[in-house]
């Protein structure tokens, strides 16, 4: 009996010494990324020396690409389901492959990405970012790093891991400059759960001496706390306001984790959201003047841009939101805006597509 309790002590001590010690890991690799950190533009030259048309048909696409792991049947542990990372690092090029052709066919003169990995342990060590790079070799580049997380060892049997991502933006016209702007995010143990955020400000210069500042976010998913959702769009309106004041333009895009149509459940017949951080409804009441919100909707096809990722997607029966779109400027004259129903073939979300004029 005594070496049994011996044994089993031990066993306990070795166990209680492990999770000290990953505790103590996850604790000193925290940190945030650089906040008003300066981003490199690759262009070539003869984009960087166009100029964006005033009083003329442009087009932006917005897309979270899901670091290419989220196919039709692929579920997710952070929202109910069981897979943790892609299955395979074929299976991320084969589907990045897919998402840089969807991304083409839409012609646009924008691009908005999140969730493009590097590094990362859940997505095979695929840099994301060349395959997008690569294949829009035409436009102005800029990436922004989201979040830098420490090795999450959870599921245990088949661990998350360190992953590095961050959010593209593409231009047909040149980028002037760029920076990297850090979100307000919660500083209790939920920042563990929800990383890192940030969105990217880059100015292009129009064809009558203004400039458009393009905006492009991944806000906030898993955080507990609402008040972070005011402060994050607190700082997007300053930034709006500001800019429109000096007779700018400005576009803010990407994955608000917000529902922008306010009863996704009932417009898409539904239920499933009503717990889900990353679905509430838009607070529509602080959009300042002269900002409007650009939800993308379509009373006679109705395409959500996001589904949950408790099930394999299964129309009528899985839970679908739209959370992806735009703010913009009183001054940017809305034409259109769709989500392209992808079904989920690519990634959890479709893109988002607006049609506008620089007014």
């Amino acid at each position: 009996m005594k070496k049994v309790i011996k044994t089993l002590l031990i066993i306990l001590l070795a166990i209680v010494l492990v999770a000290g010690t990953y505790f103590s890991y996850i604790m000193l690799s925290y940190h945030r990324i650089e906040d008003k950190q300066s981003l490199g533009v690759e262009e070539p030259t003869a984009v960087a020396e166009k100029l964006a048309p005033e009083n003329d048909a442009l087009s932006l696409t917005t897309w979270n690409i899901g670091f290419a792991a989220y196919l039709q049947d692929y579920t997710f542990f952070m929202d109910g389901g069981k897979e943790s990372r892609a299955r395979s690092k074929d299976a991320v090029i084969e589907n990045m492959n897919d998402i840089v052709d969807v991304l083409e066919q839409q012609n646009s003169d924008f691009y908005f990405i999140q969730e493009v990995d590097f590094d990362a342990t859940r997505s095979y060590k695929v840099d994301e970012r060349e395959v997008i790079h690569d294949a829009l070799d035409d436009k102005a580049y800029v990436f922004a790093q989201n979040y830098d997380s420490p090795y999450l060892m959870y599921p245990f049997t088949s661990p998350h891991g360190a992953n590095k991502s961050g959010i593209v933006t593409l231009s047909s016209y040149g980028i002037d400059n760029s920076i990297r702007r850090s979100l307000p995010i919660q500083t209790d143990v939920a920042k563990f759960l929800d990383l890192d955020r940030c969105f990217s400000v880059s100015e292009v210069k129009t064809s009558e001496g203004h400039s458009l500042f393009l905006v492009n976010f991944h806000l906030s998913a898993y955080t507990t706390d609402p008040t972070i959702v005011t402060q994050q769009l607190g700082m997007l309106y300053d930034i709006m306001e500001k800019e429109y004041e000096k007779g700018n333009y400005v576009i803010c895009g990407g994955d608000f984790n917000m529902d922008l149509l306010g009863d996704s459940a009932g417009i898409f017949g539904v239920e499933g959201g009503e717990n889900a951080s990353w679905c509430q409804p838009f607070p529509v009441e602080d959009i300042p003047k002269h900002v409007s919100l650009v939800a993308a909707y379509d009373e006679n096809k109705k395409v959500a841009s996001c589904r949950n990722n408790d099930m394999p997607y299964e129309p009528g029966k899985t839970f679908t939101c739209t959370v992806d779109g735009f703010l913009v400027t009183d001054n940017v004259e809305v034409d259109k805006a769709e989500v392209v129903d992808q079904e989920f073939m690519h990634s959890d979300h479709n893109p988002v597509h607006l049609d506008f004029k620089l007014k």
